[in-house]
This record gives C-alpha cells, structure tokens and sequence, in this order.
C-alpha cells in the first residue's frame, strides 16, 4: 500500500542524524517500528509530508529543515529558576529534565548553567534550529480502523484506566 495523506497507519524505521554529521540523535532499528496515523500531528510535520506517496517496503533518505522540524531556536524560551525549584535533582549542565507546563502538559527543559542560588533552564527542543536526517524505511502502511481515526490512536482502541490523559 502506498502511504496516503489522511487516515492512514504508517509504521516506519528510521535513524535520525543532525543534518551534515554522522552522530545519531535517535534510531529506532533492530526495535518496534514507529506506527502513526498521518494527519494527526504526531510526528514532526516535514517528516510526515515526506512519507506521503512512499510504499511499503521502500526506503529513502528525508531532509526536514528546522522549520518544519523542532522549529526555530526561540530565544525566550530560556528562563532562570529559584535553585529551590530543583531540590533534590542532581543538577549537571546540559542534563535534560521534564516537568508539568502551565495546562498540564509535559514539558522538557534542558539545564543551561547554574550556581547555588538560581539554574539557567532553555525550554528549547534540543534539536531546535537544526536540519535533520532521516533515513526511514516504511515498514506498514495501511487504512486506519474507525476507532483509530476517531482517537487518534493506533492499536487496540481506547485506554480504559484514564492512564493515557484523554476523558471518558
């Protein structure tokens, strides 16, 4: 099947490097393949409109600039913190650490410097303002079921326990 823009289930295996380097920032080879349904936003968008029109089984190599990647570096994004926020974490620069944002959201910050009364922390994606890319191999593509397109979710439909964050 080839991989449509709207509804469709795609799983995939990739490895993504900082454009112009040979460092992997993330792979998931050799484990579970990537499964998501097109259209919901929940890959970054420049690698999602790439894989539209692929095959299964078809293999490419995916240039996403940062734009449509992590987005641009904001600069207000960074932010300096009471040390009495992160007590009893052991800080170390450029350690990343997750939190709760202002709706309840996760938030991941990375620790820029800091000294024993405040922590410089950047709300940055650490890939933001970079080019990535992708090698992706297209494992599964197929027609999402009614449940899949209505949550969103791929697999065997809905949570029951709440443990996934949407209402009942």
């Amino acid at each position: 099947m080839t991989v449509t823009n709207e509804n469709c289930v795609v799983g995939i295996e990739y490895e993504v490097k900082e454009a112009g380097t040979t460092e992997v920032v993330d792979s998931n080879k050799g484990a579970e393949p990537l499964e998501f349904i097109i259209g919901k936003g929940q890959v970054i968008p420049g690698l999602e409109n790439a894989l539209v029109g692929m095959n299964e089984g078809e293999s490419g190599d995916i240039m996403v600039a940062a734009a449509d990647a992590y987005g641009e570096v904001n600069p207000e994004a960074k932010q300096v913190l009471p040390i009495e926020q992160f007590e009893g974490v052991d800080l170390k620069e450029g350690m990343t650490l997750y939190g709760q944002g202002e709706n309840g959201e996760t938030v991941q910050v990375t620790v820029t410097s800091f000294d024993d009364k405040e922590v410089n922390v950047d709300f940055n994606h650490p890939l933001a303002g970079k080019d990535l890319m992708f090698s992706v191999t297209v494992i599964s593509a197929r027609e999402a079921t009614a449940d899949e397109a209505a949550t969103g979710q791929v697999g065997g439909g809905h949570c029951d326990d709440g443990a996934c964050g949407c209402s009942h």
